[in-house]
């Protein structure tokens, strides 16, 4: 499976990401730039975390209108998994391939931490190999990971099950304490904590490399491979 590390000015965790995907997942992977114009030949898209073009306007806000960004919504028009991690989750909410929208954190403050998540539900491309209700730590570093949406939003979120994570200690105040949400096609995954920190217990925590197992395994039972 070939994945693409989407870099635009001001990513500071594609280099994580990109780790991630080749020395703990065993997986072919490469660095794109944000003006790319083809992303045809990539089988998974990942979005990094970092302050992409300053956060200027508001995180993501700029990002969104790359040119590689018609390249990611086609992409995800085509059943290929997307992955926005962080400020990859604000581009996502900015581009409108997730609803929703990020407002500072209830306190004002950078929270940088490892977090336990819930899995609320292990049902998608993302989640298969965790258990349902099973406890992760995985590591944030936001300032504005507030998830916030309309009542009619939550209530099909609910109803889809397109919440995938939450937080058990809702330090950010997010609705429903929500930390990560898939669209209704089940393989766009926005989160804010990142995965790509927690693949190897040296880290801290090996429990973000089953997100990412998770992915190949969704990908080469569709694809018939046996590897």
């Amino acid at each position: 499976m070939k994945f693409a590390v989407i870099v635009f000015p001001g990513s500071n965790c594609d280099v994580d990401m990109f780790h991630a995907v080749q020395d703990e997942l065993g997986e072919e992977v490469e660095y794109v730039w944000h003006d790319a114009d083809d992303l045809s030949e990539f089988d998974g898209i990942l979005l990094p975390g970092g302050f992409s073009y300053g956060d200027y306007l508001r995180s993501g806000a700029i990002a969104h209108l790359s040119k590689v960004m018609s390249e990611v919504k086609k992409a995800a028009q085509a059943g290929k998994p997307v992955l926005g991690v962080c400020n990859g989750f604000q581009i996502l909410l900015e581009s409108g391939l997730l609803p929703g929208a990020m407002l500072r954190n209830k306190d004002l403050k950078f929270v940088c931490k490892p977090a336990q998540l819930k899995v609320e539900n292990n049902e998608t491309m993302f989640s298969s190999l965790y258990s349902k209700g099973e406890k992760v730590t995985i590591p944030v570093a936001h300032g504005e990971g507030n998830y916030y949406c309309d009542e009619a939003t939550l209530q099909q979120l609910q109803a889809n099950q397109q919440i995938v994570f939450t937080y058990t200690d809702n330090f950010n105040g997010s609705l429903e304490s929500i930390a990560g949400i898939v669209n209704e096609q089940g393989n766009v995954l926005g989160m804010m904590p990142h995965p790509e920190r927690a693949v190897d217990e040296l880290l801290g925590s090996a429990d973000g490399l089953k997100l990412f197992q998770s992915i190949v395994k969704q990908w080469r039972e569709s694809h018939v491979v046996n590897a």
